[in-house]
């Protein structure tokens, strides 16, 4: 689960209009900032962006999964299901 203040300032940037990639970006920064502190879940800046990018299409960001041939099958589908679930029940996606 995202910290309150990353969940925050996701939603000022979606209040203020930005775009989705600026919104998920602040989930991005959280990972790299685990990443920096040498948190054990996260191993490399690669996988802290995954990281931050599933968390943000769970929090209700409107960020569409990879186009076919931009991302392995496997990689599609879990961003299609992050996606689809945040839509439905992400804690940003409840207050519109």
């Amino acid at each position: 689960m995202p910290k309150k203040d990353t969940l925050e300032r996701a939603r000022k940037d979606r209040d203020e209009g930005k775009a989705p990639s600026t919104q998920a970006g602040e989930f991005v920064r959280e990972e790299m900032e685990k990443l920096e502190a040498g948190d054990p879940d996260v191993k490399s800046r690669k996988q802290a962006i995954a990281i931050g990018l599933s968390k943000a299409r769970r929090a209700g960001i409107d960020l569409p999964p990879p186009e076919r041939g931009e991302a392995p099958e496997a990689t599609r589908k879990k961003a299609e299901r992050d996606h689809e679930k945040g839509q439905e029940e992400g804690p940003l996606a409840e207050d519109e």
